[in-house]
């Protein structure tokens, strides 16, 4: 359902690196370029599809280093070349936020705009699109910064949490808190308090709420926006503009440099069948499931006495195993990886390893 306001756009942040995927994610074709799932679309193509159903196709950004430009004009073929923007240098989430609020500013000062990241699966596209269309009309008349929280019908450690506070109207809370990646037993107890959701990475507001909250809460940010004009001549010299910014801008989360920061942050809670898929283990999780709950993703596999495992090679290879529960086996480029599925902090050790004994070109 594409909505009926012309000032409705769509921000997709696809310039990480995937490394909780490596070694199948890596710099030269990280997960947003990946197709996991075995649909026949990458995670930014669904992204783009998603969002094509709910606003104008000339109003859907990119947002990318620029080392993946090529990428997402050879994956979107439809995306306007001047909607991808390209990052000069890798600033986390709020850098970015900031040039594409004032890019879209430029070009209309009455946006809003939903910040999506790409490594999402929704199970239910409809009421996806009900909420997003609900969520762009709250900001399009509240000034505050808008997030979207969903159930957290288990305690996951891997998440970030939002509590509610107060209610607002139907389904919009003021917020109380936000806790990254909580341990387990705080996890437990958010659950079970009823009061926290999980924090989607999906965020709306208008283009001036966003960009007033930068120039508050993040001054070495917000002194290079007031630097520049919002008119068309920012749009003739902004590359001038932004390797200006992003040599000198901090390397900043949106989540920890505005969102835990701010008074005037609201959540709304939706139920659309939100699935993440920001780890190995979360794409266990989701992923269709063997008798013996294997997941196996492209290649052929023959499992003796093995459960729970997850199994993502190459189409051209065959892998047998035995006696074996819990582990990840995943291999890209001649490099090969057996671990515990759960071990996120190994993946790190061992890209720190290999960097450190190897070099970089096996990032």
């Amino acid at each position: 359902m594409i909505s009926d306001s012309k000032n409705n756009y769509c921000v997709i942040m696809a310039g990480g690196i995937g490394s909780r995927f490596w070694p199948r994610s890596n710099k030269k074709l990280p997960k947003q370029f990946i197709d996991f799932l075995g649909t026949g679309r990458t995670l930014i193509q669904t992204t783009f599809d998603r969002f094509l159903k709910i606003v104008p196709l000339d109003h859907i950004f990119v947002i990318t280093n620029i080392h993946y430009g090529d990428i997402v004009k050879e994956q979107l073929p439809e995306l306007l070349p001047e909607n991808i923007l390209m990052e000069p240098a890798y600033r986390n989430t709020a850098p970015p936020v900031a040039w594409a609020a004032y890019h879209i500013r430029a070009l209309n000062p009455d946006a809003c705009m939903v910040v999506t990241p790409t490594d999402q699966y929704i199970l239910d596209e409809e009421e996806f699109a009900k909420d997003i269309n609900k969520g762009l009309e709250y900001v399009s008349r509240v000034n505050h910064l808008l997030t979207i929280g969903a159930p957290a019908v288990r305690p996951e450690t891997s998440f970030g949490y939002i509590q509610i506070d107060e209610s607002i109207e139907s389904n919009i809370y003021k917020v109380k808190s936000f806790t990254e990646k909580p341990e387990l037993e705080f996890a437990r107890f958010f659950v079970d308090s009823g009061e926290f959701y999980w924090n989607t990475g999906l965020f709306m507001w208008n283009v001036n709420t966003i960009l007033d909250a930068m120039t508050k809460l993040i001054p070495d940010i917000g002194s290079m926006i007031e630097e520049v004009n919002v008119s068309s001549a920012f749009l003739e010299s902004e590359q001038k503009y932004v390797e200006m910014f992003y040599s000198s801008c901090p390397n900043i989360s949106i989540d920890y440099g505005i969102l835990e920061k701010s008074d005037h942050v609201d959540v709304l809670t939706c139920d659309f069948g939100w699935r993440d898929i920001g780890s190995w283990n979360t794409l266990y999780e989701m992923a269709p499931k063997d008798r013996d709950q294997n997941v196996i993703l492209e290649t052929k596999a023959l499992m003796y006495d093995c459960k729970d495992n997850l199994i993502s090679l190459p189409s051209n290879k065959v892998v047998v195993m035995k006696d074996m529960e819990g582990y990840l086996v995943t291999e890209k480029n001649g490099i090969l990886v057996i671990c515990k599925r759960n071990d996120a902090a190994a993946i790190r050790q061992f890209m720190n390893d290999i960097e450190v004994k190897l070099g970089d070109k096996y990032l």
